[in-house]
């Protein structure tokens, strides 16, 4: 009983990221300055790198700074990309798009780490993205062919980058908040030359964009990645993939709460990308509850 509520701790504490990342689309298109998806990126990384570099006091060793290096880049570096899609589509269509990354885990599980995905959790991931399609899209969804590949390469690079995460692990004593700022620096880094030689920063930068690049530097930012990379070391990678479709969830709740509203099929989607996240994390008929393990 124990080790039951310990698993639903920590998917609900890892579920926080992924809720978090679904409000990008929405502070990206109400609160940010348009045209500068590098500086966005830059600012949710690199600040946020930085301080928990200087909380945690702790540097990479050995082959570390290769992979801090190449983590940074798959799960921070290509951000801009995410914040690309975001201003390029609608926030529920941008955000369907990371739908697709338990499917691309899967397959690079396979892979990578040998991890041949179960059918339960294979059904589930694809009735997942079933479900995300059918809230979100529909026949006045306006699909921009640049919006849809930024979209799909962030996918694939979180993808690659969560199962790199869980194949290399911690080194020992490295809690989440020393690797979540390895990665935070390593693609603010990545992303700070880039966004002077090609974007500069905006011209205005008002209040509301203040507060929209505080909340994705914090919460969106050093938190969400901090408890994504705890539960990524926890949790199945067949488990912690599903996760991300919260983020169009949520995107699509927050254009609720805007004022739209549900068709019967929204409806039913909806229910089904919530049915589908919460049945990925069992282990299928006959077993029972998701087993953690721990990541030095």
């Amino acid at each position: 009983m124990h080790s039951t509520r310990q698993a639903a701790a920590t998917v609900a504490l890892t579920a926080l990221a992924p809720a978090s990342w679904g409000t990008t689309y929405f502070v990206t298109t109400q609160y940010l300055p348009p045209g500068h998806p590098m500086f966005a990126g830059l600012l949710r990384a690199l600040p946020a790198g930085l301080l928990a570099l200087v909380i945690a006091r702790v540097l990479p060793k050995g082959d570390w700074w290769g992979k801090a290096a190449i983590l940074g880049v798959l799960n921070i570096g290509a951000l801009p990309l995410l914040f690309l899609s975001a201003e390029r589509l609608p926030g529920g269509v941008a955000a369907t798009l990371s739908a697709a990354q338990p499917l691309l885990v899967a397959g690079l599980a396979l892979g990578l780490l040998h991890d041949r995905p179960t059918g339960w959790r294979l059904a589930w991931g694809v009735l997942g993205v079933l479900g995300v399609g059918l809230v979100v899209l529909g026949p006045q969804a306006r699909l921009d062919a640049i919006g849809v590949l930024a979209g799909l390469g962030h996918t694939a690079t979180m993808a690659a980058g969560v199962v790199l995460t869980k194949r290399w692990g911690r080194p020992p004593g490295v809690g989440p908040l020393t690797l979540a700022g390895w990665q935070l620096t390593a693609g603010g880094l990545l992303l700070l030359p880039l966004t002077l030689a090609f974007e500069g920063t905006p011209e205005r930068i008002d209040a509301g964009a203040v507060g929209g690049y505080l909340w994705l530097g914090s919460m969106g930012g050093l938190i969400a990645y901090t408890l994504w990379f705890r539960g990524i070391g926890k949790l199945p990678v067949g488990a912690s993939a599903p996760l991300v479709l919260l983020s169009p969830l949520v995107a699509a709740a927050i254009g609720l709460g805007l004022g739209e509203s549900l068709s019967a099929s929204q409806s039913l989607g909806f229910v089904l990308a919530l049915g589908a996240l919460l049945a990925a994390q069992l282990d299928g008929p006959g077993r029972i509850g998701t087993r953690t393990r721990e990541t030095t």
